[in-house]
């Protein structure tokens, strides 16, 4: 939240310097307050899972936070009971005439099907294009934030050698941005995934901007110039458990993969993985709802888009 102090103190100025927030008497008089509304629109198999995991990270925040779980119109989830659909979720048709503050498009397990060969890509590309005038800003993570990047930019993916797994260090390259503001230089975040976009692309789109990278796992944050479109390429909002599990599966499914990166007791399966990741993500979190959506939105839902 921000700081609200007289409009004349000079720590005002100095601190607009730092890109740090403070909101001034006037600015907070005129103000009036109300919830905001953020969409999720759940594209992972376990839907249960996904929807604890996204809702902890909203939940660490002093705002009022309204969630509205969004699905596919005519794709049929395996892995989530209907009834579970029925009862928590809408049918973006359904609600594509409202306006949201924010929205989550999360990833999906389709790390090597091409975009316009997914079975509901053009829904989805219907919703990255209502997104532009609905939504004051989206939030992708990983699988979604390639198909976003692919749909906005026209940037193609390249597949991998092998699987990206694990937990890797990011440093932060723009470390006066908000979205990162209070980030260590170097953090811990969960990847796992087959793609990855080289950097040289995003370099040739000036809306485009690298906020935190790494040589192995290439660009993890980034944003475009008005904060409107969020791109997370790792899962920040993985469980402790999320990566032994898929590694289990793929075990299973006699995939012979690599054991995960930087997540099991000294990289040993058989001992117990650790969570180094979760401050960061509490706090990316926080980050994209006060600067990106609560700064950010008009108090009347109705002006999203018209300004933009």
């Amino acid at each position: 939240m921000p700081i609200k102090v007289i409009d004349q103190l000079p720590a005002v100025e100095a601190l607009s310097v730092e890109n740090v927030f403070v909101m001034t008497e006037s600015r907070a008089a005129s103000q009036d307050i109300r919830p905001l509304k953020i969409a999720i629109l759940n594209l992972m198999p376990n839907k249960v899972a996904t929807e604890i995991q996204l809702l902890r990270l909203l939940a660490n925040s002093p705002l009022q936070v309204d969630i509205e779980l969004i699905r596919l119109d005519n794709h049929v989830s395996k892995h989530t009971p209907e009834s579970h659909l029925n009862c928590f979720y809408r049918y973006f048709s359904d609600v594509q005439q409202h306006k949201y503050d924010g929205l989550i498009i999360t990833g999906a397990p389709l790390g090597l099907v091409d975009y316009e060969d997914v079975s509901y890509w053009p829904q989805l590309s219907e919703i990255l294009a209502w997104a532009d005038n609905n939504v004051t800003s989206t939030l992708f993570l990983c699988w979604a934030a390639h198909a976003a990047l692919y749909y906005y930019y026209g940037l193609q993916r390249e597949i991998r050698g092998e699987k990206l797994s694990g937990v890797y260090w990011q440093q932060v390259v723009q470390p006066l941005c908000p979205l990162v503001r209070g980030f260590d230089d170097e953090f811990l975040v969960p990847h796992s995934r087959y793609a990855q976009v080289p950097k040289q692309k995003y370099q040739s789109h000036p809306d485009l901007h690298v906020l935190a990278e790494a040589d192995q796992t290439g660009a993890y944050l980034l944003q475009n110039s008005k904060g409107s479109r969020v791109f997370v390429t790792g899962h920040p909002e993985y469980d402790l458990t999320t990566l032994n599990d898929e590694y289990q599966r793929d075990v299973a499914a006699g995939l012979n993969p690599k054991v995960p990166e930087n997540y099991f007791r000294q990289n040993d399966p058989q001992q117990a993985p650790l969570k180094l990741w979760q401050s960061h993500a509490f706090l990316l979190f926080s980050n994209w709802l006060n600067y990106y959506v609560y700064q950010a939105t008009p108090f009347d839902l109705q002006q999203i888009g018209q300004a933009q």
